[in-house]
């Protein structure tokens, strides 16, 4: 009897499905890569608009920078742990690292809004 982890278990329930989707023609295919693009287009220019935005570094903004960090870091160890290695792992890199840069930005910017609106 084979024991499954739980990550196994998430894999194959979610990744599966998309693995077929994505093999069944290749506009499917070019769908996903394309949204993969878009996501780390759009996150690694938002990520860099408001780190820009905060100006120098100084004890506040060095903080901001290093808890976005952490939170890119934490995403690339999640995605990392849950998607499957086996498989269609170029795309899920480009989505790791997709999903990575628009968490960091989204923090950066809710910050942001957050420290110099309120």
């Amino acid at each position: 009897m084979e024991t499954k982890s739980i990550s196994d278990r998430i894999t194959s329930a979610i990744f599966n499905p998309l693995k077929s989707w994505a093999e069944q023609s290749p506009g499917n295919w070019n769908i996903l890569i394309g949204i993969g693009f878009i996501l780390l287009l759009v996150g690694g220019i938002l990520t860099y608009v408001f780190h820009k935005k905060m100006g120098k570094a100084d004890e506040r903004t060095t903080h901001i920078s290093l808890k976005g960090s952490l939170i890119m870091l934490s995403v690339i160890v999640l995605c990392d742990i849950l998607f499957p290695k086996e498989y269609m792992w170029q795309i899920f890199f480009l989505f790791k690292y997709s999903l990575a840069f628009l968490a960091s930005g989204i923090y950066l910017a809710v910050r942001y809004t957050k420290d110099f609106f309120n």
